[in-house]
């Protein structure tokens, strides 16, 4: 029965009916979906483009682990079992970390900013040296200790790498002074020279300034004290299971976060927003699948000697409906193939080309084209949801195919 019902519905789908308007609006509901479905791939794979930049962009300054205190800012790595941190199977790099906020002074120009200060493993397993705009990662030459700022901050100062004869003051609040001991005493200054500007996303450049760990324990007068360990791990590595032995080796006063829960709020925005769009074209791709409505409709309208002659040769009105189930089901996949291998060509143009720009030549941009990465689970889950809407859409005609046969009998 199955065979007979896709039979007919095929052959009704690719003869010539008797009617051109109904030619017509058949051929408007496969180009409906196959435009809706070609919407829906490209929107997603840009979107996955997208997030695969942050992502690496991301990977270029956050660690694979980052340890920190359960509860305080700092902790202390006279006890902490740094050695049998690095005998964990994939670990590979294990850095130093200190944080501070503190107030950056060239010349006239003054900023707020984060500090990092970092021991030498921190290059090796970040990556951020390839993240250079301008100068070099250096975060000494010599003895001479070196900063590195985000490509944010030295626009803001109007820092210049090549002006060797006015340093960058820093000044953060000290820590060993008592309110007794004047404002002058109040915070800790030292000053450094730039070695080079880091671009990697706007949260990170305007915001964090580079430094030798041994600069900034001097400046904030600390000795073993540390706000972080972060963790490089060996090229594919379960980063879950390096987490789990970590969390258990270190118990329940540190918490090891991986680079997803570093940036938690970011990576749940992206996912937001990207299905919050999937399912406005998904909504769009409805009103015009509904187009179908109108076509099984005036198809059961032209196909009303059919129906008859098969009722007389004993069909059910099981069959009946199967038929122009059948039918809608056609035209929903037809379209939906049409646009996935449309959706797939432009997504692939792109690729190779950059056929749509972000901005200018000129402009500042980390890519100068729209990303795009696509992934089989995307096509699978849109062939799935233009099916479903297809079979929605087919329903309503077919359900009521007795009361459209039966107007048709008393017209007739």
């Amino acid at each position: 029965m199955m065979n007979v019902s896709l039979y007919i519905a095929r052959r009704y789908l690719v003869s010539r009916k008797s009617h051109n308007i109904i030619n017509v609006i058949s051929g408007i509901s496969i180009v409906g979906v196959t435009m809706g479905t070609m919407a829906l791939i490209i929107v997603l794979s840009v979107f996955n483009g997208f997030e695969k930049l942050v992502i690496s962009l991301f990977n270029s300054f956050d660690p694979d682990l980052r340890i920190t205190a359960l509860h305080g800012k700092t902790f202390s790595t006279l006890d902490f079992p740094e050695e049998k941190l690095r005998k964990i199977p994939g670990v590979l790099y294990l850095s130093e970390v200190i944080e501070e906020n503190a107030l950056l002074k060239f010349k006239e120009k003054q900023c707020y900013v984060t500090l990092k200060g970092v021991s030498e493993e921190f290059t090796r397993m970040t990556g951020i040296d390839t993240m250079m705009a301008e100068g070099e990662f250096a975060l000494q030459k010599g003895d001479l200790d070196m900063a590195v700022l985000g490509y944010g901050v030295a626009g803001f100062l109007n820092a210049n790498l090549n002006d060797y004869k006015n340093p960058i003051a820093i000044y953060v609040p000290n820590r060993m002074s008592s309110f007794s001991g004047g404002f002058e005493n109040a915070f800790s200054t030292e000053v450094i020279f730039p070695s080079g500007a880091f671009a990697i996303q706007k949260e990170f450049d305007v915001k964090y300034v580079i430094l030798p760990l041994r600069f900034i324990k001097k400046l904030l007068h600390y000795d073993r004290e540390v706000t972080a360990i972060e963790l490089g791990l060996d090229q594919g590595t379960n980063t879950q299971e390096v987490q789990k032995k970590v969390q258990s080796l270190l118990g329940s006063q540190f918490v090891v976060k991986n680079r997803f829960q570093q940036q938690e709020v970011i990576y749940k925005i992206m996912k937001t927003e990207k299905w919050g769009v999937f399912l406005i074209v998904g909504f769009i791709l409805f009103i015009a699948t509904f187009n179908m409505v109108g076509s099984l409709s005036m198809l059961i309208l032209d196909k009303k000697k059919d129906i008859a002659v098969l009722k007389s040769m004993g069909a059910s009105d099981k069959l009946i409906r199967r038929i122009f189930m059948m039918e809608g089901m056609l035209i929903s996949l037809t379209g939906a193939m049409a646009g996935l291998i449309l959706g797939a060509v432009i997504c692939w143009a792109q690729l190779q080309f950059g056929l749509i720009k972000l901005g200018s030549d000129e402009s500042t941009f980390v890519v100068s084209t729209y990303p795009v990465q696509m992934q089989l689970l995307d096509f699978l889950l849109v062939l799935a949801t233009v099916l479903g809407i297809g079979m929605l859409a087919a329903w309503y005609p077919v359900y009521n195919i007795r009361k459209i046969h039966t107007a048709i009998v008393h017209l007739d």
